[in-house]
């Protein structure tokens, strides 16, 4: 039997994480923050009946403590469990409005988990495999490009730093207490099923209103930042990949980046959305005063709102995925921000129910 539980399992993420964990045979657990209904998960709902489900939060030591006790007991003859923490706040702009609570749910949920599974008796805890998901605004101002395993981090966001402090905590763990903890450094991924207050589906969002005549232009921030962008599914299949190392003394398990390895600035995605739509963007202006226009209409389509802008901004990221293209034979499906824009597009936000 394989055991999986997944923080943040109503995410994104977590919904392409536990279909394809479910295809693969696992028993899959997740927690939802009580602000959220148990039994209404857009994401989820068409697998809600393949999944246990329990309200949880990584500020609650003693709930997370339990949830992972009760699953191991009631299922005692289980041949792994693999643990994937995907849970966070995790827009970067909002961090800097509540630095404290990112910091609480980021970094120090990590550490109550990493606690409970070092706490287990020792036959258990090695049958145990964790997943921390970590993120190339770790990187934040850049000190060598492309950023791979090797490239320091430079955090410039409450986010960021939470996310620094989670890396370092787990691989203490794997190295001081012989854990099988990894972390997976992922540079941006996105899919249909994004929400609308990041920038991508943002995007998408204003342009399917702007066609259907609720909204006439999309407002933005710093539009020439370079983002290394890929698509969701792909990297959790890369995850999942991560906790299937060998786990020897002599060979402890690795941290591995996932990327695309391409660049592409926010500017250009917004020209590519447009496009896909039949629409061509002209830009005019310079600054906070710079516009883009719909070439044959006339009519404004985006404007730059400071109010968007981040204290401190991550200019520049470009992922070097190598050592998981060679070491775990990861490869992805989605090769070109094309193909995911489309996607994007024309795939509906929420599975059909069965």
């Amino acid at each position: 039997m394989k055991l999986a539980f997944i923080t943040g399992i109503t995410g994104q993420d977590g919904s392409y994480l536990s279909e394809l964990l479910l295809n693969k045979d696992y028993k899959v657990f997740g927690i939802v923050r009580r602000t959220s209904l148990l039994y209404s998960h857009t994401r989820i709902e068409h697998i809600r009946h393949k999944l246990t489900l329990r309200y949880g939060d990584m500020t609650d030591t003693t709930g997370l403590s339990n949830f992972i006790h009760n699953i191991i007991q009631t299922h005692p003859e289980f041949e792994v469990f693999e643990i994937y923490n995907l849970a966070a706040q995790s827009h970067v702009a909002i961090s800097f409005e509540i630095p404290e609570y990112t910091n609480d749910v980021d970094g120090a949920g990590v550490l109550r988990i990493l606690e409970v599974i070092r706490t287990l008796p020792t036959s258990i805890k090695n049958k145990i495999r964790f997943y921390q998901a970590g993120t190339s605004e770790m990187f934040g101002a850049v000190k060598e490009t492309p950023q791979n395993e090797r490239t320091p981090f430079n955090p410039v966001s409450p986010y960021a730093v939470a996310k620094v402090y989670a890396h370092y905590i787990t691989r203490m763990y794997r190295e001081g207490y012989g854990l099988y903890a990894v972390n997976g450094i992922l540079f941006n991924h996105e899919s249909s099923r994004r929400v609308e207050n990041f920038v991508t589906m943002k995007i998408v969002s204003g342009i399917k209103n702007i066609l259907n005549g609720t909204q006439e232009y999309i407002e933005l921030g710093n539009i020439d930042s370079k983002r290394d962008w890929g698509h969701a599914k792909d990297y959790v299949y890369g995850m999942w990949l991560m906790l299937q190392q060998p786990h020897q003394e002599q060979q402890p398990p690795e941290d591995f980046v996932l990327a695309s390895g391409k660049t592409q600035t926010i500017r250009t995605f917004v020209e590519k959305a447009f496009a896909f739509k039949g629409i061509r963007i002209e830009w005019s202006g310079e600054g906070v005063d710079e516009i883009g226009k719909d070439a044959v209409t006339g009519l404004t389509r985006v404007k730059i709102n400071p109010k968007y802008f981040r204290p401190c901004e991550v200019e520049f990221l470009l992922g070097d995925a190598t050592k998981a293209r060679e070491k775990l034979k990861w490869t992805f499906e989605y090769d070109t921000l094309d193909k995911l824009i489309e996607e994007m597009f024309i795939t509906p936000p929420h599975p059909p129910h069965p």
